[in-house]
């Protein structure tokens, strides 16, 4: 009997889809509105897809079958960010190349996607390890190599907005004369200190275990994540994006996009953009032991010679270059703090504080940034034995090393104000460092929670830290400033005697862009080499004609057990050559990270054909940008930031022409496992979309992926849930199909006959909800409407088929392959993807009655039916007309009838 069998028509409909190319998108044209909605780029691992992956997929699908049959171009395609550390491990320990391990792994996820009928352009598939992409990666970064940015220039865009800053060719960089003079070398070397792409000395979480570098979030105290290995804070040149040059533009460039405020507040966040002032604090020269006293003549001529020069770009070594927030607390700074990696270190270690401080700082190299960062941990440091001198007031002040302070942030170094910081506080206490207010709080000031927590008896009296606004006080001539307009004033001084000047700060950091890996993007930039085969710090980039550099033949892909990368394992002939002009030039064996495929390949699949550019204009100028990005919401900073930043360099370079890449964005929540924890092998609560396809169908997959809840909203899976939509599923192809049948021929009571006004009427009206439902993501209650007429068509005697063919499009974006089915059942030989989208007829929603509720003092008592419009009059009438409103009045005396037309009539009684 043809009772519904979702595996039969699920593979029917998929070979169709298959063969006829049905989802391909059409070529632009100019009297077709375009969609372009994407899916955010999964990668594909080794256990393929669990049932949280196709959440998100399931919903850009509903939007894009529901496009096409509005009419509307669209493009919806799929690929791979396929670089990574797992495929690599996984050859390490079986000697299987990555490439064939991500290929085996690529099949399994297509092969799942196809199975859960997504409407995908296959035909725009890509890779980021395909060389033809990764062709494209390496030229994107020969642009970002060739880029500076002019935070002076102001410009127009194709977009028509004025913009200040921008990212120009290398070659328009201005050379100052003093390096012009000095030759060649030192022009190369001052443009390579200015480019977005840039080689420095960072420091790096290094496992040597593991033979890479990790991020902070891979360690937990001070040992790897995966292996739990020991970890070394070390410094190792690698290369950096200059993605701090676009901080400001990344941040106030959210502003006309149509994503949810909350990620919108994380990427400000993220980039924490602050304002204060950069202060160079004397510390004299390298030679020196330590600072000279307040009155010394190096220090006064230093100030003289500051105040004549004016303010240097590079800080000198002879002082500290810290910034601040508050240089109106200056005077108020009694000690300073750098950083364990901060190169003076070892200089302004005295002989006597060596052995302490050289312990110290191996014991920091061990803790992440996260760990030294922690706001309740307890405060360590040591001092160095030397002083800097404030600027503001000739005073010498202890320079100490302490792990709070980080490297990457800010200078490295900072000057302590323990009155008005609570970190500062908090370490001047422990280690008895004098703590002077120079800000006297506002009347009626009460503390915070956390200043007082902090609140310590020193020399007999309570102190307690105070990190607001106030008016200044022990600052000299400035006593009873505010606090704004002392910054202002103190920042402007400092400007004018050399000492400092107003800066702005960033939480973000440059992006640090190597891996040691073999399995990345390797870079296309050579080194040049001496006569004896080292290094001179000079590279040169390959030619665009000559990408992409491939990876070397490999057959050990065991790291190096060094901070040495994988590829300098690579044979002389992928590491060397000789230039044409006789120049030994050595590879850049570092590997890029993953972010770099993912970072541009919505652009890629506009054109992934073509092998003359990494994106035609034209077609980039039709269907960029994203309309639709649906993704988890961990990629709501880092790799929507990334991807930005890479967006708008190309955009200042003229290779694009839309500002942003993603218009509107929306996160999906997580579906958790049926025990309510997130689903994970070591948990045992993953389910396998596989086996719930293989009982239950696909479309019933889908459908309770979407009857869930709310798309964004957190939920636990139930396999009672999917028996349940695959119920609704079987009475839906009831409500058509005579199950009883040898063949699959249509219910007797499917009939072309006129449909009744009630049955119009529920079809438009859920035409009409379920239209809006879509338009607002909000699959759920779609759904729900959906089965609201299922039932009320399962019991009617005549089912017209100009009814039931209108719900079979609405239901199509949901459950494509049973409603493909259907709509062939009912007489259409066509695929129904770009049938026209049903419309409703507001005419026939209108009732022509209503139930009326009938209250007594405010209580419910009984219901009536009257005609639709009925007025107040009316409606009263209608109610002491009905025999059980008659009862209830029997007897009492109406004090006053209240009628609120359409809505009820209340009785006041006594």
């Amino acid at each position: 009997m043809p009772r519904y069998d979702a595996k039969r028509i699920e593979a029917r409909w998929q070979q169709f889809w298959d063969e006829h190319a049905t989802f391909k998108a059409a070529e632009p044209s100019d009297d077709t509105e375009k969609l372009y909605v994407l899916d955010m780029f999964p990668y594909p691992s080794g256990s393929g897809l669990h049932v949280g992956h196709p959440e998100g997929y399931t919903a850009t699908d509903i939007v894009c079958r529901y496009a096409r049959m509005n009419g509307k171009n669209v493009l919806h395609p799929m690929g791979w960010d396929s670089f990574g550390l797992p495929a690599e491990e996984h050859a390490v320990k079986t000697g299987t190349h990555p490439r064939e391990t991500t290929q085996q792994n690529i099949e399994t996820f297509r092969r799942q996607l196809k199975m859960l009928g997504f409407s995908y352009d296959w035909s725009r598939e890509l890779a980021t390890t395909d060389p033809e992409y990764y062709r494209w990666t390496q030229w994107i970064f020969l642009q970002l190599f060739d880029t500076w940015y002019d935070t002076e220039h102001e410009w127009t865009g194709p977009d028509r907005k004025t913009r200040t800053g921008k990212g120009r060719p290398i070659s328009e960089l201005p050379i100052p004369t003093d390096v012009t003079t000095a030759g060649d070398e030192a022009i190369r070397r001052y443009q390579d200190k200015h480019r977005l792409a840039y080689i420095s000395d960072a420091p790096v979480n290094w496992c040597p275990a593991l033979g890479t570098v990790l991020a902070n979030e891979e360690i937990i105290d001070g040992k790897s994540e995966r292996g739990s290995h020991p970890v070394e804070r070390v410094a190792l040149k690698q290369w950096m994006l200059r993605i701090t040059a676009y901080a400001d533009r990344l941040a106030y460039e959210l502003d006309d996009l149509d994503w949810p405020e909350s990620i919108k507040l994380l990427q400000r966040n993220w980039i924490g953009r602050s304002t204060g002032a950069e202060v160079d604090f004397f510390i004299g020269a390298a030679d020196a032991a330590g600072a000279t006293d307040s009155a010394g003549a190096a220090f006064e001529n230093w100030k003289t010679t500051r105040t004549d020069s004016g303010w240097p770009t590079e800080p000198g070594e002879d002082v500290l270059r810290v910034y601040t927030t508050r240089p109106d607390t200056l005077y108020g700074a009694t000690y300073m703090v750098i950083a364990p990696e901060h190169p003076f270190v070892d200089r302004l270690t005295t002989d006597e504080q060596r052995a302490q401080v050289v312990d110290y700082r191996r014991t920091a190299s061990l803790k992440s940034d996260l760990d030294r960062t922690e706001l309740a941990k307890e405060k360590s440091g040591v001092f160095t034995g030397s002083y800097a001198v404030n600027p503001v007031n000739g005073e010498q002040i202890p320079v100490w090393v302490a792990d709070y302070v980080l490297i990457s942030y800010g200078t490295g170094a900072i000057m302590a104000v323990p009155a008005h910081d609570l970190r500062d506080f908090e370490f001047a206490v422990k280690f008895e460092i004098s703590i002077l207010q120079v800000v006297e709080p506002p009347a009626g000031w009460e503390p915070s929670k956390d200043e007082a927590a902090l609140t310590t008896e020193i020399n007999g009296a309570k102190m307690t830290p105070f990190s607001a606004k106030g008016t200044a006080v022990n600052s000299g001539e400035y006593d009873g400033t505010p606090t704004d307009d002392f910054k202002s004033k103190l920042t402007n001084l400092l400007h004018d005697t050399g000492l400092g000047k107003a800066a702005v700060n960033y939480k973000l950091r440059d992006w640090l862009f190597s891996r040691q890996r073999y399995w990345g993007e390797p870079f296309p930039i050579w080194h040049e080499l001496d006569e004896a085969g080292n290094p001179t710090g000079l590279m040169r980039a390959e030619t665009a004609e000559s990408l992409p550099v491939p990876h070397p033949h490999m057959e050990d892909f065991k790291p190096t057990g060094t901070p040495q990368p994988m590829l300098s394992k690579a044979g002389d002939d992928w590491l060397y050559k000789t230039d044409t002009d006789g120049m030994k030039l050595q590879r850049e064996t570092n590997s890029m990270p993953q972010w770099a495929g993912s970072c541009w390949y919505f652009l890629r699949f506009c054109d992934n054909k073509n092998g003359d550019a990494f994106i035609d204009p034209a077609l980039e100028k039709y269907w960029m940008p994203v309309d639709l990005y649906i993704g988890g919401a961990e990629h709501a900073v880092l790799h929507l930031l990334y991807s930005r930043f890479w967006h708008k360099v190309l955009f200042d370079r003229g290779h694009v022409s839309m500002v942003e890449p993603f218009q509107k964005l929306v996160n999906q929540g997580m579906i958790l496992g049926e025990n309510g924890e997130k689903m994970s092998k070591s948990r045992g609560n993953v389910i396998n979309p596989d086996d719930v396809v293989r009982e239950y169908g696909a479309d019933s997959l889908r459908l309770y992926e979407m009857f869930m809840g709310p798309l964004e909203q957190v939920k636990p899976w139930s396999m009672q849930g999917v028996e349940g939509v695959s119920r609704f599923l079987g009475r839906v192809w009831r409500m058509m199909i005579d199950d009883r049948a040898e063949d699959v021929v249509l219910n007797e009571h499917v009939t072309d006959t006129e449909p009744s006004e009630e049955q119009l009427r529920i079809l438009h009206k859920t035409i009409k909800s379920v239209t809006a439902d879509i338009d607002k993501l909000s699959c759920n209650t779609a759904i729900s409407r959906m089965m609201e007429f299922t039932n009320f068509m399962s019991h009617e005697d005549s089912r017209s088929k100009s009814v039931l063919q209108p719900f079979v499009l609405l239901l199509s974006p949901f459950a494509p392959h049973i409603a493909e089915e259907l709509w062939n059942v009912l007489g259409s030989e066509n695929t129904l993807a770009y049938e026209p989208w049903p419309t409703y007829d507001e005419g026939l929603l209108v009732e022509d009655t209503v139930e009326l509720p009938i209250q007594f003092n405010g209580k419910l008592k009984a219901k009536i039916q009257v005609p639709n419009g009925l007025d107040k009059a009316g409606m009263q009438a209608a109610a002491e007309a009905d025999d059980a409103v008659q009862k209830q009045l029997e007897g009492k005396t109406v004090i006053k009838v209240i009628a609120v037309p359409g809505r009820m009539v209340n009785f006041v009684v006594r």
